[in-house]
């Protein structure tokens, strides 16, 4: 762990034996408490002792994009500098744009679900990231922020190549190019000032005096291009890999369209896309029985909180009915993910899409899993149709 491919493709396990010993458990290679129960991994979440102090990679200059955006971003500020900024994104993503997107997320889930049965047809099977996960929240994404539909295809390699860098052992080659990509797509999003979307209103949106400077409306939009994206991508992949291994769990959401947005929950919470997300103590605080020093970082363990037997009954179990399902897929505290609502929303419509157009959709062959740990997901997930 993290990096052994054995843990990757499975790490639950893992978190098992960890969470049946003790709550937090000190880990040696990360250099770091990890918190492996839902109660530890919600209080390292919530806990207003802990916080996310952002620290500049080093060295600064060869980091001036990456940490600009960073230093600049609402995950990577607490209170009042994340108050004022959370106040003023909520405000531009309060005129409607989560409904507003609603009837073109649904209308692009059906075409890109349409063109994966094309494919299937032409080829006897498709890869379902490359034609369905990918570009739905890249599409979406570049639709909210104004990005014209020419320039949306470089959205998906930034944010691929900046995401590295939350992994552990980062090579000196890719934290290279991670930079280079934040400062292209820094410079990128600074030309869309003048175009409908959310962007022009984030640069509109006002709080008194206060307004969002240009280094924050751009750090905001790399924030959402990063975290929708990724979020979104890796349910789906994971979640659609889930439900054709639970085939009895695919089968009753094609005949049930009504359990839809408990699927979503139930994908969110068993199979999670952050896998990992720390905290620093700015106080002596104590998680889990296990006392954090003050300016020590923690981790919580978000997919071994998923399946903790303490709060889910059964939780190795896919079980779309799943009810409550207070998982902490996208996180819990201050720091709740803003673009959750959107990201419910694009799940949905892929699954709807590929209930109604491919009933009999089943795997073609192993999928191709990510190496990485932080972020959970598929490199290809090949699928077919069988008989309904």
């Amino acid at each position: 762990m993290p990096l052994d491919p054995t843990f990757v493709a499975d790490p639950y396990p893992t978190f098992a034996a960890m969470r049946n010993e003790r709550e937090v458990h000190w880990h040696e290679e990360l250099g770091l408490p990890v918190a492996v129960s839902h109660a530890a991994c919600s209080a390292v979440l919530r806990d207003r002792g802990l916080g996310r102090l952002w620290k500049d990679k080093e060295p600064v200059a060869a980091f001036g994009a990456f940490n600009m955006l960073h230093r600049n971003s609402l995950l990577e500020n607490e209170p009042p500098t994340h108050t004022r900024l959370r106040r003023l994104i909520s405000a531009a993503f309060g005129r409607g744009h989560t409904e507003r997107l609603r009837p073109m997320v649904s209308r692009l889930a059906d075409r890109l679900v349409g063109n994966l049965a094309d494919r299937i047809a032409a080829d006897g099977s498709a890869d379902l990231l490359e034609h369905v996960a990918g570009p739905l929240p890249v599409e979406v994404i570049g639709e909210l922020l104004g990005v014209p539909a020419a320039d949306r295809g470089l959205l998906q390699p930034w944010s691929n190549t900046i995401v590295k860098m939350y992994e552990y052992g980062v090579a000196p080659a890719q934290a290279a190019l991670a930079e280079q990509a934040s400062g292209e797509f820094a410079a990128y999003l600074r030309t869309l000032t003048g175009q409908p979307g959310l962007i022009s209103d984030l640069v509109a949106v006002r709080d008194g005096s206060d307004r969002l400077s240009d280094d924050e409306l751009v750090a905001t939009g790399v924030l959402l291009l990063m975290a929708g994206h990724e979020a979104t991508v890796n349910v789906i992949g994971n979640g659609v890999l889930a439900l054709l291994r639970y085939r009895s769990q695919w089968e009753l959401l094609v005949s049930t369209s009504d359990l839809l947005p408990g699927a979503v929950e139930e994908l969110l919470r068993f199979d999670p896309p952050l896998q990992l997300f720390e905290r620093t103590a700015t106080a002596p605080v104590v998680v889990g029985g296990y006392e954090v020093a003050a300016g020590t970082k923690v981790a919580a363990l978000l997919g071994a909180a998923a399946r903790d037997p303490a709060v889910f009954d059964e939780p190795d179990r896919l079980d779309i009915t799943r009810s409550p399902n207070p998982h902490l897929s996208f996180g819990a505290g201050i720091h709740y993910c803003v673009g959750a609502p959107l990201a419910r929303v694009e799940i949905a419509a892929a699954l709807r899409a590929l209930c109604d157009r491919l009933p009999g959709l089943r795997l073609a062959s192993e999928p191709l899993r990510r190496p990485e740990f932080v972020i959970r997901g598929l490199q290809s997930l090949p699928v077919t149709v069988g008989p309904v």
